[in-house]
């Protein structure tokens, strides 16, 4: 066991006892939220009144267990000091979204994705138990032998069921560098049965595949990005300075070869948030090479747009230039594997969204997580699309369009930002039987907000 010095068991339990005295001195009747200044949801929210609860002792890495490989983090530990406590042992978390600030508590109770969930499933399935504060006021240790019916409705919740405290999770061995090919597509069908065989096989010309995820520019042009974790030593690509890592994906026909660090592998979109930084100009040479480092990252440009969505400085200056409103679209939707040509051209067609991600994922084992509930032994594709278009004539026109659409094909939609489902809608999409059940169980006063009530009204 190797526990880091500045985040000692102590230095956890008096943030622990932060929470607890926070959370008594929040009135009986007024509703129980965290108290922090920032997040990776993209909805609107309505303005949080009276005091929070106080997590700001809850986010460090508490201990890195090298021989088990395992490691207990404060609920909100970000990835980024997780991932820096972890590789020096040569190690990483099963899975690594993609964005720095992303905690791990907020992966597992608002779920999470990345390049290996084709074949290490979703953050929340390398849990191995948590202690969670419920609605009730309980601090209570849950796994899979404790509380299992609150451990399996986590998953989804995003706090309505309560805060992971303390979270113990699997680990898994990596090596120093990640070897990439870009294999360029021009035909959509082809990429997904391509992406099919890497996943049934494990492999890409008989040579195991670690990583797997791909971008979609045009119906005609397209890529899957492999990644196999390697040992060898050599030039390695540097996409934090001038060089956008999504950009170098783009070639003519065939494959292209890349290679970087594990550390910058895991790193590769959040230095551009993927490619959103072009927003900001970000992304334009003369203005990258004034802008500094350090700010270029996910968690700057997330506040940029809060500021933006308080002050409606994008909407004043489509008003100014007499250019009609726009509609945000900015989504994570899973679809079943076989259908995902299927969705890519009706979005093609239909949305003028480019470019846009793709990211295979497949339950590890055979759990049920009931406010989830995909398939096990069965292949989804993740797709994202971040950005705007032309407003119609009812609020959410686009985005009521896409959820329309990926519940024709089976699919779900990641409850992150805006939607618009019915209240009969939503509770067959997501356990809505059994989320009232373990609801009624664990926030019997209803201390914390309805899932429904949060991701749908944003209340």
């Amino acid at each position: 066991m190797s526990v880091r010095p500045a985040d000692t068991p102590t230095s956890h339990t008096r943030g622990v006892q932060r929470l607890l005295d926070s959370y008594r001195n929040i009135p009986a009747d007024a509703a129980v939220r965290l108290a922090k200044p920032t997040s990776n949801l993209f909805r609107a929210r309505a303005k949080r009144q009276g005091p929070g609860l106080d997590t700001s002792g809850l986010v460090s890495v508490i201990a890195v267990d090298a021989e088990n490989r395992t490691a207990d983090v404060d609920g909100m530990c970000t990835y980024e000091d997780l991932v820096a406590a972890t590789l020096p042992y040569g190690l990483a978390p099963l899975v690594v979204p993609q964005l720095k600030t992303i905690t791990v508590g907020g992966a597992v109770s608002g779920l999470g994705i990345e390049s290996a969930s084709f074949r290490n499933g979703l953050p929340h399935e390398s849990v191995l138990e948590m202690d969670v504060l419920t609605g009730a006021g309980e601090l209570l240790t849950v796994s899979r032998g404790q509380h299992e019916d609150l451990f399996h409705a986590f998953p989804n919740s995003y706090g309505t069921l309560g805060y992971s405290t303390r979270l113990r999770i699997e680990l898994e061995a990596v090596k120093p560098f990640v070897a990439l090919r870009h294999i360029r597509f021009d035909s959509l069908d082809e990429l997904v049965s391509t992406m099919d065989r890497i996943i049934d096989t494990g492999g890409l010309e008989g040579v195991p595949v670690d990583y797997l995820d791909g971008v979609v520019f045009s119906p005609r042009e397209s890529y899957l990005c492999v990644g196999i974790q390697t040992d060898s030593p050599g030039a390695v690509s540097d996409y934090t300075g001038q060089q956008i890592y999504y950009r170098s994906i783009r070639h003519g026909r065939g494959i292209k070869d890349d290679r970087l660090t594990i550390h910058d592998y895991l790193w590769r979109w959040d230095t551009d948030w993927f490619w959103c930084s072009r927003a900001f100009g970000a992304q334009r040479p003369l203005i990258r090479r004034w802008w500094p480092r350090r700010y270029r990252r996910s968690s700057v440009y997330s506040k940029l747009i809060a500021y933006d969505q308080r002050f409606s400085i994008a909407d004043r200056i489509e008003k100014r230039h007499n250019r009609p409103p726009r509609e945000r679209v900015v989504q994570d939707i899973e679809v079943p594997l076989e259908r995902c040509g299927e969705f890519l051209d009706w979005f093609l067609a239909h949305v003028p969204i480019e470019p846009v991600w793709l990211c295979p994922l497949r339950l590890r084992g055979d759990e049920q997580w009931p406010l989830y509930p995909i398939r096990p032994n069965r292949t989804y594709v993740n797709v994202g699309f971040w950005s705007s278009v032309p407003a119609g004539a009812t609020e959410g026109a686009t985005n009521r369009l896409i959820e329309a659409k990926v519940s024709e094909l089976d699919g779900h939609k990641s409850l992150y930002s805006d939607a618009y489902y019915t209240p009969s809608e939503f509770d067959e999409l997501y356990g809505g039987e059994t989320y009232r059940a373990i609801k009624q169980t664990y926030d019997p006063d209803s201390r914390l907000l309805d899932l429904y009530a949060k991701a749908v009204r944003r209340r």
